[in-house]
């Protein structure tokens, strides 16, 4: 079993910040890709930001130069520091892991995607 689950989520005003973090546990052998999606009322869920466990980023246009991903590849985790908050990135935020979870000592099967349960996100403007 893997586990995955997110804090950090609030209420900011517009301008302000946040720092989202997120941790995986469990059965787990390796991880590669982690990220962020993130999805709006009314709206599809958005990627917004992927860290490969070399530390190579990717960011939607939409947060690009406001939000910095960063990883700790030891502890399974990765953050999301969220700065120039505005009410168009109210949201809900999910973390993700793309696991190969372990089925012994040294193997591992998948790689599968596990997801949080989301954190809210609300910035007033």
């Amino acid at each position: 079993q893997v586990q995955v689950v997110e804090s950090g989520g609030g209420l900011v005003q517009a301008g302000g910040s946040l720092r989202l973090s997120c941790a995986a546990s469990g059965s787990i052998f390796s991880i590669n890709t982690m990220g962020w999606y993130r999805q709006a009322p009314g709206k599809q869920r958005e990627l917004i930001a992927t860290i490969t466990s070399g530390s190579s980023t990717n960011y939607a246009d939409s947060v690009r130069g406001r939000f910095t991903i960063t990883r700790d590849n030891a502890k399974n985790t990765v953050d999301l520091q969220m700065n120039s908050l505005k009410p168009e990135d109210t949201a809900v935020y999910y973390c993700y892991a793309h696991v190969v979870a372990a089925i012994g000592p040294s193997t591992g099967i998948g790689p599968y995607d596990y997801w949080g349960q989301g954190t809210q996100v609300t910035v007033s403007s």
